[in-house]
């Protein structure tokens, strides 16, 4: 099934994960990640299997998860521009 179709009919929605993480062998320095995909709020299966995939496989121990979902695909916005800039 593609990505529009299970928008409507699976309650998937595009979800944005922000991981901010400590690196290896410097834990003071603290590194993001932003990951997309779609996924079903508010139990969110994909995110949570990737976390564990992270917590088993990668030395990075994570400081925090942000999540941030979006209810529905919805029109795109323009704005009109009444000046052009040459560089």
């Amino acid at each position: 099934m593609n990505d529009f179709k299970k928008q409507f009919s699976d309650n998937y929605r595009l979800t944005t994960i922000e991981i901010t993480y400590r690196l290896p062998d410097y834990h003071s320095i603290l590194q993001e990640f932003l990951w997309q995909t779609l996924d079903r709020p508010p139990e969110y299966p994909r995110m949570y299997k990737f976390l564990d995939y992270w917590i088993e496989n990668i030395e990075g121990p994570i400081y925090s998860v942000k999540i941030a979902s979006v209810d529905i695909i919805l029109p795109g916005e323009y704005k009109w521009i009444d000046q052009i800039y040459k560089i």
